[in-house]
């Protein structure tokens, strides 16, 4: 990696670690349901989606992805922290909840992609 590469990659990973963390720590709670890792995923995975339509509209330099899609957010989501609260709920028997955390991070997350593409690309055709 060189180093503009390097500079880039932690920019973008400082900026989607400060937002991640300013969200986790704000207090958004429904009952026991980790509401923030839902608001954090589908964000990061709009704003993916986004930038992979916006990167081939504009044949954006793969120094760019570094920036936003490995650095910012690949630090800004959060599968791991998903995964253990996904396990904290099974160890809880919180059975719903488990459910429910599941289906709306990986079904809002892949939605918020698909949306972000779309809206992308209807912006970038008119």
């Amino acid at each position: 990696m060189k180093g503009l590469e390097f500079v880039l990659l932690g920019v973008g990973a400082l900026a989607g670690a400060f937002l991640r963390y300013k969200l986790v720590s704000s207090t958004i709670v429904i009952g026991t349901f980790p509401v923030n890792l839902l608001i954090i995923n589908v964000i990061g995975s709009f704003i993916l989606g986004v930038f992979s339509i916006l990167s081939i509209f504009w044949n954006l330099d793969t120094k760019y992805s570094l920036l936003f899609a490995i650095g910012f957010c690949g630090s800004f989501t959060t599968m791991s922290s998903f995964a253990l609260e996904s396990v904290n709920l099974l160890d809880n028997k919180q059975f719903a909840l488990f459910g429910l955390n599941i289906l709306g991070n990986v079904g809002l997350s892949l939605g918020a992609i698909i949306l972000g593409r779309s809206i992308t690309i209807t912006i970038m055709k008119l």
